[in-house]
């Protein structure tokens, strides 16, 4: 029997067509390696008292992949300990699945690289053009203190480059400085997993902080779909964040966009 969750997602994959506040995004075409993105997974599996495993839920990197890399963008995957990259167990449910991501499970290559990512602290940010926080419950726990990470994504929006992230993957954002110190998401518009979705995913019980009340209490302006589990997309200006797991291949539409806008300037 489905859970809450579950039967909710199930709900919103056949209603209505994505939500998004984010600009249509124009038809990109492209060939080789416009740029570089730096791709930043969890290696948190433990939920406090469970006994099903949490970690990286797999569509929210097989979505963006399978966008940015079209268009001929260079991904590097990344974690804060580097190594393997655990999956969250319900994300690799009929539910949740596609093609593509059964693809890349059954990829010698892709596998290769989920196994050995590279570790944050021996990632140079130059040449980066963007950096892209995955999410999955996991990165509750490894994505807000870690340092390393902290300084690669303050260093590529430093030199210009755009901060993306999806879901809980938001939360490698909220210790984010801008130069004067301040908190980076102060006064920005920023989406992520709400506290209805937390309570309907059943591990409300489990996870260390709800990410929008520490949005909120970071100074943001928090904003979400009105429908639970719907693509939901917000970009201010070289901030993009995506509200749920149905919103990471919008979000990398917004990011191909963006980068393609900053090309031309």
């Amino acid at each position: 029997m489905m859970n809450r969750f579950s039967l909710l997602l199930a709900l919103v994959m056949i209603s209505a067509p994505a939500l998004s506040a984010a600009n249509d995004t124009p038809e990109v075409a492209g060939s080789g390696h416009l740029g570089k993105i730096l791709v930043i997974m969890t290696n948190h599996s433990e939920y406090p008292s469970r006994d099903d495993s949490t970690g990286l839920w797999l569509t929210e990197l097989t979505h963006f992949t399978e966008v940015v890399e079209a268009v001929g963008y260079q991904t590097v995957f990344a974690s804060p300990k580097g190594g393997p990259i655990p999956l969250d167990e319900r994300s690799l449910g009929w539910l949740y699945m596609d093609d593509d991501a059964r693809a890349q499970l059954e990829s010698i290559e892709f596998m290769d690289r989920l196994n050995n990512t590279v570790p944050a602290a021996e990632v140079n940010p130059e040449g980066f053009d963007a950096i892209y926080y995955t999410g999955g419950h996991g990165v509750m726990w490894d994505f807000p203190d870690d340092e390393r990470l902290q300084d690669l994504a303050e260093a590529i929006y430093a030199e210009g480059g755009v901060i993306a992230a999806v879901c809980h993957g938001v939360a490698g954002l909220v210790n984010l400085e801008d130069e004067q110190g301040q908190p980076l998401i102060q006064g920005r518009t920023i989406t992520g997993f709400s506290n209805t979705e937390e309570f309907f995913s059943g591990v409300k019980s489990q996870v260390p902080f709800f990410l929008e009340d520490e949005l909120v209490l970071k100074g943001a302006r928090y904003d979400k779909s009105w429908m639970p589990f719907k693509s939901y997309v917000l970009a201010d200006g070289r901030i993009i964040t995506g509200q749920n797991p149905s919103s990471a291949r919008a979000v990398a539409e917004q990011l191909v966009a963006q980068l393609g806008t900053n090309l031309q300037e």
